[in-house]
């Protein structure tokens, strides 16, 4: 029907809730911490739409996150214009690729990272 949401285990809660609610500007929904677990769970939303679960963990292992790695390639976001998007992360601090052009749709999108290099791209709606 749909994708529900997404998970992600940062490996500094702090510093992923502050990207993801500050910088992504993304919209907190919940955020509980379950001491069983010694564990953050933050449920974010873009608009109305609950997207991300960004949880914390003690010591979560490390994995590659190179957009080539094998599992999940990247996060893509939709955005109305990609040169705005890419112009107010890049003040807020992120590094980000240049625009490219998708050959077979004709759209521009470019690339970023998270704190912990999970890659996310921005693609014109």
């Amino acid at each position: 029907m749909k994708i529900h949401h997404i998970a992600i285990i940062c490996s500094d809660y702090n510093v992923s809730k502050k990207f993801y609610t500050e910088v992504l500007d993304l919209k907190i929904i919940r955020e509980v911490y379950r001491e069983e677990r010694q564990s953050y769970k933050l449920d974010l939303a873009i608009g109305d739409h609950y997207v991300i679960e960004l949880f914390s963990f003690p010591e979560p292992p490390k994995r590659p996150s190179r957009p080539e790695a094998c599992g999940l390639r990247h996060l893509a976001f939709s955005v109305e214009n990609v040169t705005e998007k890419r112009a107010e992360l890049i003040t807020k601090g992120l590094e980000c690729e240049e625009i490219r052009i998708d050959e077979f749709t004709g759209k521009e999108f470019f690339f970023t990272q998270d704190p912990d290099q999970l890659p996310l791209e921005f693609y014109e709606m």
